[in-house]
């Protein structure tokens, strides 16, 4: 928790210099608060840094695509040929993105993410996919994710101005 807090001041002490006036002086402890709520329940100060990376993925304002990249990466495991994602790599991905709703009483349960690990293997005979694969499948929007796009959509219509009058 310690650590995850000094990345947390830093990130945010630069976007504040970035985009002065734009951040709450207590970003940083408001986003730890969060991440703490979601990963560490128990109150034991620890929390696994590829959550609360995933967490932070899901939470900015980039793109799906930028984010279903993002999260391969940090799920991800080297092979010799190519990096792939592993069935329990992506159940892993999958229960810490579901912290994200269980926040405000959203979850799945468990075999919600059992159900979407299997239909990304579907029809896979390795024990991991290639990053195309998992791409493909998060494109089609599984269930459990469903949230994650819908987000997106939401914070980029907040962007749209119609120059249109009303009667």
């Amino acid at each position: 928790v310690q650590q995850i807090s000094g990345m947390l001041t830093k990130l945010f002490q630069r976007v504040r210099l970035e985009k002065p006036g734009q951040v709450d002086p207590r970003a940083a402890e408001f986003t730890l608060s969060l991440l703490a709520t979601m990963y560490d329940r128990s109150g034991t100060g620890y929390i696994k840094t590829r959550s609360a990376a995933a967490a932070l993925i899901a939470l900015s304002r980039d793109t799906p695509l930028a984010k279903y990249r993002a999260f391969f990466q940090f799920y991800a495991v080297p092979d010799e040929k190519a990096t792939l994602i592993t069935h329990s790599a992506l159940r892993s991905l999958l229960t810490d993105l579901n912290q994200i709703p269980a926040i405000v009483g959203e979850s799945c349960s468990l075999s919600c993410v059992e159900i979407a690990t299997h239909s990304c293997f579907r029809g896979v005979l390795n024990s991991a996919i290639v990053e195309e694969k998992f791409l493909s499948w998060l494109r089609s929007e599984p269930a459990v994710l469903l949230w994650l796009p819908t987000c997106y959509r939401l914070s980029a219509t907040e962007m749209v101005s119609h120059h249109a009058r009303c009667r």
